[in-house]
């Protein structure tokens, strides 16, 4: 089954922890710090891949994470680096943040390969610590903490000219005929399940692409049929041509069928109506006497400003050439450029996001100081020495929170308690 939507959870790499160590030699009894840095934790890396055309390696598969790096190790050893995951998709993929739905990547145009989650940074072994005041120091720095994110992955096929219309209207023969693309073609409704792309060489200069999308029904936009789930591969092409059976061979009638489509593509994204259209009757064979006729009728009481309507048939190739040569010129009209989606959702932001340290009172007057940064700092702070109390106590005076203390009137000889740690503050 084609598959061009997936939602998947991605994670980096933990950042390795610094090491706490000491030189222990023959002839150095009180040797000096030692501890080596911890590595680099792993990125998580898109990158298109030509030989993909389907998300299908993520349909059984959720989640997908990079590896950690290394404790930093004795005699200044740094740790291993963790490895990066390289996730391949598609070109024309589209990475979304799940829970806002706004765009972190597009994997088009220069886009071959993108860091969305960079792994956590290494940890400083104890040798960084060490001053002529603290020449012993018993701590070292954790690793960065690794980042996990659920993603919404979509394919938005990337072609210049896109195939809409009601089923079994001869899209697919259509394409057959012009392009080098092998759709599945039958008489019966829905036989193309998933975009199927074709290049259009007219001459040496001239070429495009087109995509030919699954048949609309009405009410596609609001998730009926299949139709609703590819309208997103017309969202980049540059032009859009109707095929429509001009003969009503199947009692449908033309002009109904286009302004119905028309109203669908609006309700999913009404920019696509500002694309040039083109209205392209088939299935003309039928009614050859009448080709003129038709085209008059449909030019005359379609809603769309200035669009060209050809009579063709897609099963003689009578019309077609001068449809292509008309779609051709209209993209020349059209940016050349690549339609992409600009980045909405920066994943950095996570890593350098300010981590909210709260202060309460409890009822028996305590001051309760907690916070993300405060639990990293006592996880690697040995505050049974003097020296690593003494860092503890610069760390307050850093973050602020002693001034915060103050603003809230805590007076001398008042209890500070922090993740069961307690103690008497004096100034």
């Amino acid at each position: 089954m084609f598959a061009d939507r997936a939602r998947i959870i991605i994670k980096s790499g933990k950042g390795g922890d610094g090491h706490v160590s000491f030189r222990r030699e023959k002839y150095v009894p009180n040797g000096g710090p030692d501890g080596g840095d911890g590595g680099k934790g792993g990125d998580v890396i898109f990158q298109v891949d030509s030989g993909v055309n389907t998300l299908a390696n993520y349909r059984h598969k959720h989640k997908f994470a990079a590896t950690a790096g290394q404790e930093g190790g004795k005699k200044n050893c740094h740790g291993k680096n963790g490895e990066d995951i390289v996730l391949k998709v598609p070109e024309g993929t589209v990475v979304y943040e799940a829970q806002s739905g706004k765009v972190i990547c597009d994997m088009s145009g220069e886009n071959k390969r993108v860091v969305v989650l960079e792994g956590g940074i290494g940890g400083l072994g104890n040798q960084h610590f060490a001053t002529s005041k603290m020449q012993a120091p018993k701590y070292a720095k954790p690793g960065g903490d690794s980042i996990e994110l659920e993603v919404i992955l979509e394919l938005k096929s990337i072609a210049d000219v896109g195939l809409v219309g009601f089923p079994n209207v001869g899209k697919s023969t259509f394409l057959s005929r012009v392009t080098n693309a092998n759709p599945k073609i039958a008489n019966y409704h829905f036989t193309t399940i998933q975009p199927n792309l074709g290049v259009v060489d007219l001459d040496h200069s001239n070429s495009f692409v087109i995509a030919d999308i699954p048949g609309l029904i009405e009410g596609a936009s609001s998730g009926v049929g299949l139709g609703y789930e590819f309208l997103r591969h017309i969202e980049r092409t540059k032009v859009i041509v109707h095929i429509v059976d001009g003969a009503s061979v199947e009692g449908r009638d033309p002009i109904d069928d286009i302004n119905a489509i028309n109203e669908e593509m609006s309700m999913y994204d009404s920019h696509l109506l500002d694309k040039p259209q083109v209205i392209a009757l088939n299935k003309m064979d039928v009614c050859p006497d009448r080709v003129e006729e038709i085209i008059q009728k449909v030019t005359k009481d379609v809603k769309i400003d200035n669009v060209k309507v050809v009579g063709i048939s897609a099963v003689t190739g009578k019309g077609i050439k001068e449809l292509l040569w008309h779609i051709n010129d209209l993209l020349k009209e059209c940016n050349n450029d690549i339609i992409t989606y600009e980045q909405e959702f920066d994943p950095g932001n996570l890593i350098n996001e300010e981590e909210p340290i709260t202060i309460e009172i409890d009822k028996d007057g305590n001051y309760i100081v907690e916070g993300p940064r405060i639990e990293k700092m006592l996880s690697y702070t040995n505050l049974e020495s003097e020296k690593g109390f003494l860092f503890f106590q610069n760390f307050l005076k850093e973050q602020k929170i002693n001034e915060k203390l103050e603003e809230m009137g805590i007076e001398e000889g008042d209890t500070v308690i922090m993740y069961g740690l307690a103690f008497e503050y004096y100034k």
